[in-house]
């Protein structure tokens, strides 16, 4: 028997921008019991190529996943979505004035373990109840200078090139690399957040993980997306996040009767 049950739940905002070029989506397996996804995409590109380079990877995500079935290598199906989803924004490039590209993140929760894969600035954060554990490392320029020492975390968000991504999925000179995470031994308190830099630019990571911690998804994302308007100041970008929360069972029914028997008595 599981020892905890998922609430999960995704939220957006267009931010201050003219077309909301994220996406966002929550999958079930429909071949393997227990096992979900959740995936982000920032698109960039002009005249909507942005938007359409974002979507193909959402679409390259659950056409694979619907072909997932248990015993099935999590790692290389990730990758799969990166390298298909890769092909296809370039073969559909629709703008003159700028390649589309995209950025992509994705966890897949199993009954055993959780399993994560990403490429440019898109974040996964993991959360041990309210207690920041980990995240993914920006594909990015200046996460670059910030490994080195050169710059700090908050300097990094300030800097001039702060958008220069070295590892995006439709470029037509280099074939994305994935970076990949996981963690064992699941239990109820672990926790994750999926985002765009629309969303993490404007927090620490001790703000998310107590945001994420103390509330239900629905009340995390009403609450984030409030704090990152208001941090914006009206200069914000689209704000895209998926969070996945694993909470104890419930009480099962049995159990609930002899307890309210044993209290009438």
């Amino acid at each position: 028997m599981s020892q905890y049950k998922i609430e999960a739940g995704t939220a957006q905002h267009i931010g201050d921008r003219k077309e909301q070029q994220d996406r966002v989506a929550l999958f079930a397996a429909p071949h393997a019991p227990g096992h979900m996804m959740a995936v982000v995409a920032d698109g960039m590109g002009g005249k909507s190529g942005g938007a359409i380079a974002a979507e193909q990877v959402i679409r390259s995500a659950k056409m694979l996943f619907d072909e997932f079935f248990p015993g099935n290598d999590i790692r290389k199906m990730l990758e799969a979505i990166v390298h298909e989803a890769h092909t296809v924004i370039k073969l559909s490039a629709v703008s003159s004035e700028k390649e589309p590209h995209s950025t992509f993140v994705a966890v897949v929760i199993s009954p055993q373990k959780a399993v994560w894969a990403h490429v440019g600035d898109s974040r996964m954060y993991r959360f041990d109840g309210p207690n920041f554990a980990e995240r993914t490392r920006d594909h990015s320029y200046v996460e670059r200078l910030v490994d080195e020492g050169s710059i700090t975390e908050e300097e990094a968000k300030t800097h001039k090139m702060s958008n220069v991504l070295v590892n995006v999925l439709g470029s037509k000179n280099a074939i994305p690399y994935v970076s990949f995470g996981e963690k064992d031994n699941l239990t109820a308190g672990d926790s994750f957040l999926l985002c765009s830099d629309g969303l993490w630019h404007y927090f620490a990571d001790i703000e998310l993980s107590v945001a994420v911690g103390a509330s239900t998804p629905r009340q995390a994302s009403e609450l984030l997306i409030k704090k990152a308007r208001d941090r914006a100041n009206s200069q914000g970008d689209n704000v895209s996040f998926a969070i996945v929360k694993l909470v104890p069972p419930p009480v099962e029914q049995k159990t609930y009767v002899a307890e309210k028997m044993t209290r009438a008595i």
